[in-house]
């Protein structure tokens, strides 16, 4: 399995303010982008495997909802998200 307990609650050590803090927007938005990335991964091997097709779109929408919160709320926290993770809006 590509996401296992150890790695999410590193995920949230980092991204987050601990790691059973799983309800922050930074964590949940690191792992999103972590299971976007792993997905992006394998549908460049399976181009017909449109469940997962469906699933990442999803994941994507759910992140980019997350990222214009933090936009709305908190400027600065949207800003350095953006940058630790390397993504662009």
């Amino acid at each position: 399995m590509y996401l296992t307990t150890d790695k999410k609650k590193e995920i949230f050590a980092k991204h987050g303010k601990s790691d059973s803090d799983t309800g922050s927007a930074e964590g949940q938005i690191a792992l999103f982008t972590y299971r976007i990335n792993h997905l992006s991964q394998h549908l460049k091997a399976n181009r017909h495997d449109y469940n997962t097709e469906r699933s990442l779109v999803k994941l994507v929408g759910k992140r980019k909802s997350l990222l214009d919160y933090l936009k709305k709320k908190e400027i600065a926290r949207y800003r350095a998200i953006i940058a630790e993770l390397g993504i662009r809006k």
